[in-house]
């Protein structure tokens, strides 16, 4: 058993710098099946960063305060998630959470299987210059930056 206050897990943020609070809630607990991260978003802070799928783990967000949100597939249709309201993703669906309002948004995402995502399983949506056109890009962590290469023309940009 282990068991931990929100308060003593240390803030650890995305290379992105999106957010300004993400706490690693599963880490701590030192879970292997399943990731959880604890989140507090300012108004114009996202969970992700941008529109992306993971191909090998689906998606629970919990919104505990506030209105988170999501854009949902290519298409970015917008679904609002309120206090108390939960939205799940598959594997393979693209999604991006985000804070569009002026209040904080307390949330939670929890993914399974796994305490972490395998990179090769990640794909983002966004502008490649090459196609000058968003589309689907591999994603890859690279001495902590993310990397992409558009699935279309195999352009790369840091």
């Amino acid at each position: 058993m282990e068991k931990v206050r929100i308060d003593d897990v240390e803030d650890e943020l995305s290379p992105l710098g999106v957010h300004s609070v993400r706490k690693p809630v599963s880490a701590v607990l030192g879970a292997t099946e399943f990731a959880m991260n604890y989140f507090e978003l300012e108004p114009g802070e996202s969970f992700s960063g941008g529109l992306h799928t993971h191909h090998d783990q689906e998606e629970v967000f919990y919104v505990e305060e506030g209105t988170a949100t999501f854009d949902v597939g290519i298409e970015r249709e917008s679904v609002e998630v309120a206090a108390d309201e939960l939205i799940r993703f598959p594997p393979g669906e693209f999604q991006e959470g985000y804070n569009d309002g002026s209040e904080t948004v307390v949330g939670w995402a929890i993914g399974a299987p796994g305490a972490s995502h395998d990179w090769d399983a990640l794909q983002s949506r966004i502008y490649c210059p090459e196609c000058e056109e968003e589309t689907t890009q591999d994603t890859t962590m690279v001495d902590g930056t993310f990397q992409f290469t558009c699935t279309e023309c195999g352009a790369e940009q840091p």
